[in-house]
């Protein structure tokens, strides 16, 4: 499947339509989303009309922007003008009115992209796993009994079918990690502020925007396009001295990077702990200075736990009726209704001090190397996988949720399969703002171990 750069170069040479690109991408989701369900909207008439003004511009040698035809699918929990975001609940009203559309979209607009639509998640984004009593369950193109992941599930399922070469993710606990990992692609959760967010997330600044793709070069060319500045995000970041790929190709040799293959607390599926350990190792052949050292951080589970469930109490009271339609939703909203503002601003302080932790942990590492996911992706419709003593998704996820309660930049970059052909990922973790350093050792390690990123269907 070509990349999003691939399109770009191929239309500046004439050698390829955006028109046919529309039509090719809105073909396969045809074909294959009654079996995957990535998509919960699909506007084949909007999405051929942006093409058209695409070639158009092309021909006249003025495109818009470096998305200029490029497919891009939208998360349904991004506000997208015309269109409803249901964010995955029976009880929001597809009347709307949807006139505005998120900061993101809107620099997808203006970059001249092509939406073909809405991809899935969970009511309100609420889990690692993406299901609701709206839009059904979305499957893993690997394997379609085994979950796609979440809450951006529709967005993998989307790109490692081959449906779309690139896609909006958030990610408030692993949303954009979890599903890249379990589906086979790179996937960045930028630093917070890094991308802007409007209207902000009622699960407060655990909550970021990114970009999701099948190449960490296509990470860093979506990131270029929508980390630009937006007046309805207060808490936006300045804007990058430069192109997030700039430097892309500059590899790892010299950085000193840990490798911490349990976080000190975590549990790892054996052929993942292999694969990953395997992956690490390779930044040490690549140039690096790898050693194994942990953060000295126990697990923040319960801050989290607070932080999140308080959350989704403020995005299911906003809900019609405030009541959401997934019991799971409904209970987790339930616990946080049940903390006090004390028990809030406690956890708020402990978020505080393992970001503070992190900090001087990267005065000495300039990267930090886990384990995307400690296990493989289980069966589809299922919170947790068979067998669990833990009924919640954070159970699973113990390596993604911890740097969304520090803020720093995580992506997950494909290190092979198992014997069951399910993908591995490896998290690379980088401090506070240095989004272009992790993208840049992504980079360096998809460069010396290329990896398939479409699956068969």
């Amino acid at each position: 499947m070509t990349g999003a750069a691939e399109l770009v170069a191929a239309f500046r040479a004439r050698e390829r339509s955006p028109v046919e690109e529309a039509e090719a991408a809105l073909e396969r989701i045809a074909a294959l989303d009654e079996r995957v369900n990535a998509f919960c909207l699909v506007d084949a008439d909007a999405a051929l009309a942006d093409a058209r003004a695409s070639e158009a511009r092309w021909g006249r040698g003025d495109p818009a922007g470096p998305l200029d035809g490029v497919p891009v699918g939208v998360k349904d929990l991004l506000l997208t003008r015309g269109w409803p975001t249901l964010r995955g609940s029976r009880v929001v009203d597809p009347a709307g009115p949807w006139d505005e559309d998120a900061p993101v979209v809107a620099s997808l607009r203006r970059s001249g992209a092509v939406l073909p639509g809405k991809t899935t998640t969970p009511e309100l984004g609420w889990k690692g796993v993406t299901d609701s009593p709206l839009t059904g369950v979305t499957r893993n193109p690997w394997d379609l009994r085994r979950t796609a992941g979440g809450s951006s599930g529709g967005s993998s399922a989307a790109l490692a079918a081959g449906m779309v070469p690139l896609a909006l993710g958030t990610d408030g606990g692993g949303s954009i990690r979890i599903p890249c990992a379990f589906c086979g692609l790179p996937g960045l959760k930028p630093t917070f502020g890094r991308v802007p967010a409007w209207p902000a997330s009622p699960f407060g600044p655990v909550s970021h925007v990114g970009p999701m793709a099948r190449t960490v070069a296509d990470l860093a060319l979506l990131l270029d396009v929508i980390a630009q500045p937006d007046a309805r995000d207060w808490q936006q970041l300045p804007p990058a001295a430069g192109s997030f790929a700039a430097g892309l190709e500059d590899g790892v040799a010299g950085l000193r990077i840990a490798f911490s293959p349990e976080l000190g607390h975590a549990a790892v599926d054996p052929e993942i702990a292999g694969l990953v350990a395997r992956a690490a190792s390779r930044f040490a052949e690549l140039g690096a200075h790898v050693e194994a050292a942990d953060p000295g951080f126990s697990d923040p589970r319960e801050t989290f736990d607070v932080l999140w469930t308080t959350g989704a109490a403020r995005a299911v009271a906003a809900l019609p009726g405030g009541e959401p339609t997934d019991p799971g939703l409904a209970e987790i909203a339930a616990q946080g209704r049940a903390h006090s503002g004390v028990e809030y601003l406690a956890a708020c302080g402990e978020r505080d001090a393992l970001a503070i932790g992190m900090s001087r942990f990267h005065a000495q590492w300039d990267l930090l190397l886990t384990p995307a996911m400690p296990i493989a992706a289980f069966a589809a419709g299922h919170e947790v996988p068979e067998g669990s003593h833990d009924p919640r998704w954070p159970d699973w996820t113990p390596f993604t949720y911890p740097f969304n309660l520090t803020q720093q930049p995580a992506a997950t970059v494909p290190c092979g399969f198992t014997a069951d052909g399910l993908p591995a990922g490896l998290q690379i973790v980088g401090p506070r703002h240095a989004d272009a350093l992790v993208l840049r050792a992504a980079q360096a390690y998809e460069a010396a171990h290329p990896q398939e990123t479409v699956a068969s269907l």
